[in-house]
């Protein structure tokens, strides 16, 4: 039963270090390349293009109403009816039965608004802010999305980590047990001892094993967000530790904030939206020109009168000027934009205060996490230097078995508190970027 067991585990283990072998076998994958490829093929992004390409697709003058209507039209109709008529001089009565009239119409006809009281204008402003605000809102879902990729690529390489960690603690664990059923069996250790390194070993290889399935689960969402076919595909992850950027600056992020936040501009894009309604309900208190120009072919046939057919053809035009008096509803619709435009200011200045609470926020976490990380490296080399001590103490039987183990945990704690701190102010430093509207650097390997 016990070899069922050892060779079942080392079975699993086997598989796991296949599993990584794959990977190996693989070209190296980059951050770059992760956010390339995912800003490729990512079907939400795709989307949110294709939506961007009909605010484009509006923002043009003749969808604004700048340019002139031509039509062309053609008619004809006619009538069949029955004449009667009474002489005057002889009183004799005469009657015309189905007589036949026709009529045939052709024209092409031009309309066109000259001055609407700047309306149109200021509709053809509104398409284009429209189109820019289409452009804001892609551009603020390519940032979120490269942040979702950072993230995962990052948290990618954290499960690495912690599963290397987990590996050479299993493997102290292992060697440790070797050694105690080597002496358990030339008598110079208990089956205590026995006993327990075989717990601390089994406990050991659980963690790890535990730890392979995070792995897994952290490969196939990084998958999705490339959106690949295969999401269980191995990824061999060019980068193998968490780089930090310590140089960040908080004045410079917060101008870079004020200037380029997608969120703020999208904000300030808003405003100028609403203003631009205002002043197209505004124009309704200036006259209109109106201008129409036509060219026609009129042919009229007549069955009883003296003439049988009639021809008609040439140019028409005329200009059309009005003002609008009164519609009953132009105060109400003034009002209400007046009202638009000031909710529009105040939720710019309410967003204002959010991003700069957001960025403060995230500050004090960055340069703590900064600090946190400094400790927990000074701490690592003390644990190292204490496991180094103890494991020797423990050889020459100066040292008991749960006194070693507490000094392996301590490493293992370590280690992870160094990794727990590389991410998480790795995550401070990328929601910094995002709100700063640079994360679209890392794209470029900055």
């Amino acid at each position: 039963m016990k070899k069922i067991i050892v060779l079942a585990f080392m079975c699993s283990l086997s598989f796991a270090a296949a599993g990584q072998d794959v990977a190996a076998g693989q070209p190296t994958v980059t951050l770059q390349d992760c956010i390339s490829r995912g800003l490729e093929n990512n079907f939400s992004i795709r989307m949110v293009k294709n939506r961007q390409q009909v605010s484009d697709n509006n923002a043009s003058p003749a969808n604004a109403g700048l340019l002139p209507t031509v039509d062309l039209s053609a008619s004809y109709g006619g009538d069949f009816h029955t004449s009667r008529s009474t002489s005057r001089s002889t009183g004799i009565t005469s009657t015309e039965k189905n007589a036949y009239d026709g009529t045939l119409d052709v024209g092409v006809d031009l309309n066109w608004t000259v001055f609407d009281g700047f309306s149109v204008w200021t509709n053809y402003k509104q398409l284009k802010l429209m189109k820019e605000q289409g452009e804001l809102e892609t551009r603020l879902a390519v940032e979120d999305y490269v942040a979702s990729v950072i993230t995962e690529y990052y948290n990618f390489i954290q499960q690495k980590i912690r599963l290397e960690n987990f590996r050479k603690n299993m493997e102290l664990s292992r060697e440790r047990f070797r050694n105690v059923g080597i002496s358990y069996s030339i008598g110079s250790y208990s089956l205590v001892d026995y006993l327990q390194a075989k717990v601390y070993f089994n406990a050991d290889s659980t963690q790890y094993m535990k730890q392979l399935e995070a792995l897994n689960t952290s490969r196939i969402t990084l998958n999705e967000l490339l959106s690949n076919d295969d999401v269980t595909a191995y990824l061999n992850i060019h980068d193998t530790l968490i780089d930090v950027n310590s140089s960040l600056q908080y004045e410079e992020l917060w101008r870079a904030t004020l200037a380029t936040n997608s969120q703020l501009l999208l904000a300030d894009n808003n405003s100028a939206v609403v203003q631009a309604e205002y002043k197209k309900i505004m124009s309704r208190d200036y006259p209109y020109v109106r201008l129409n120009l036509g060219y026609g072919y009129t042919q009229n046939r007549y069955e009883l009168a003296a003439t049988r057919k009639r021809d008609n053809w040439g140019l028409s035009a005329g200009v059309t000027l009005g003002f609008n008096i009164f519609d009953g509803k132009r105060r109400m619709q003034r009002d209400n934009a007046r009202l638009d435009i000031e909710y529009a200011n105040l939720e710019r200045e309410n967003l204002k205060l959010s991003l700069k609470a957001s960025l403060n926020n995230y500050w004090q976490a960055y340069k703590n996490n900064l600090q946190i990380l400094m400790k927990e490296r000074e701490n690592h080399e003390a644990a190292v230097a204490n496991y180094e001590l103890s494991n020797l103490r423990w050889s020459e039987g100066q040292l008991s078995g749960f006194e070693l183990r507490e000094a392996q945990n301590s490493l293992l704690e370590s280690e992870e508190s160094i990794l727990a701190a590389e991410y998480d102010t790795k995550m401070c430093e990328v929601s910094l970027m995002l709100l700063a509207g640079r994360v679209m650097e890392y794209l470029a390997g900055n």
